[in-house]
């Protein structure tokens, strides 16, 4: 294979210590990928989703009128949550300046004066800002992804602003309030959706912490020999994403891989590990990847709810009211600290990490 061929670990160093990223490579104008993005060969054969026109789609749910027909939008989410892992949201209340406002902020982060950029720069992950490319870049078995990324904790306990870059700041902030006021009602419905109390999900401090990774995918010169992000399943809650025009995210689905065909102003809503391990698999996360592609810069904006890497002493199981004897617990108890460790330490290798803690 052709990783043997040379030291991963010195290219992969030597790319992370220019603090450029993936965007440094693109400005200098490359043609060819350096090696330690190259997938093996034939890895991405199955690039083009394997379903054709009449295959079902990923699941749309309108919120425009869940006041009046809660019931029947609470029915779409328990199909879309058990049989997808994923569904897209439209009418949820978001005024779409907010969503443009934080793309804009993210291009801007990404594409301002490199040395002001390059001063955020971290791989300490206890930092109030990170940014780097490819958390996994020392841990991940297979290629360094095309893209590069910010990530911070808005919640439980929320940065000052002058801790955010300027280019971005408000931008993070509004968004946060936004997204987080949607997680309540998602969390209402999703708990509703398993036979359970509306708050239950959230008294169970699933909203606790509010994980905000901003990634920025360059166009590639090979997209056909890279991937903008391995596949993976996310290690929260719930995610709330917000893509743009260009599309790329697809999701493992029955054997097939399926685009998550962007609609304007929709956001894409996805099951965590934790959510799939408290629910006894009654809710299931699914495995999804980012291609790149040759021709634009692709931006998403993820709100993951998962305190993650935070101390967080709060022990998850099954959920009592769930299991049955005809239904036992599949998983054992874990805190979502020494999930999450594990996971980054595993990094992003195409493989299940909640599997680890069936039973």
């Amino acid at each position: 294979m052709e990783t043997k061929d040379f030291d991963t670990y010195s290219e992969r160093k030597a790319f992370d210590e220019t603090k450029e990223g993936v965007k440094g490579l693109v400005d200098a104008h490359i043609t060819e990928i350096p090696r330690i993005f190259r997938v093996p060969q034939g890895t991405l054969s199955d690039k083009k989703p394997s379903v054709s026109a009449s295959d079902p789609t990923i699941p749309i749910i309108d919120f425009a009128d869940v006041h009046v027909s809660r019931e029947r939008i609470v029915e779409k989410i328990k199909d879309a949550a058990g049989n997808w892992g994923f569904f897209q949201v439209i009418n949820y209340g978001v005024p779409l300046n907010v969503l443009e406002e934080i793309q804009g902020g993210v291009r801007r982060f990404f594409e301002q004066d490199l040395e002001v950029k390059k001063s955020y720069f971290t791989r300490d992950a206890a930092k109030r800002f990170v940014y780097n490319s490819n958390f996994d870049l020392y841990s991940s078995s297979l290629c360094v992804g095309w893209r590069d990324s910010f990530a911070c904790y808005m919640a439980p306990d929320p940065p000052n602003p002058e801790e955010l870059p300027v280019v971005c700041r408000d931008a993070m902030i509004e968004h946060t309030k936004h997204m987080t006021s949607l997680g309540v009602l998602l969390f209402e419905l999703l708990s509703e959706a398993l036979g359970l109390s509306s708050d239950k999900l959230k008294r169970m401090d699933c909203m606790k912490g509010f994980l905000m990774i901003c990634h920025y995918y360059p166009p590639c010169p090979q997209p056909d020999l890279t991937i903008g992000t391995n596949n993976h399943s996310d290690n929260s809650f719930l995610t709330i994403l917000l893509q743009d025009q260009v599309g790329g995210l697809q999701i493992h689905h029955q054997d097939h891989w399926v685009d998550v065909t962007p609609i304007p102003g929709a956001l894409v809503i996805n099951i965590g590990d934790f959510l799939q391990l408290i629910t006894n698999d009654k809710f299931i996360s699914a495995e999804h990847r980012v291609l790149s592609n040759r021709n634009e810069t692709r931006i998403s904006v993820a709100s993951f709810f998962s305190t993650s890497m935070l101390p967080n002493a709060t022990v998850y199981g099954p959920i009592k009211e769930l299991l049955s004897e005809e239904n036992p617990p599949k998983y054992r108890e874990i805190t979502l600290e020494e999930y999450t460790k594990g996971y980054f330490k595993k990094g992003l290798d195409g493989t299940s990490y909640l599997s680890n803690f069936k039973l």
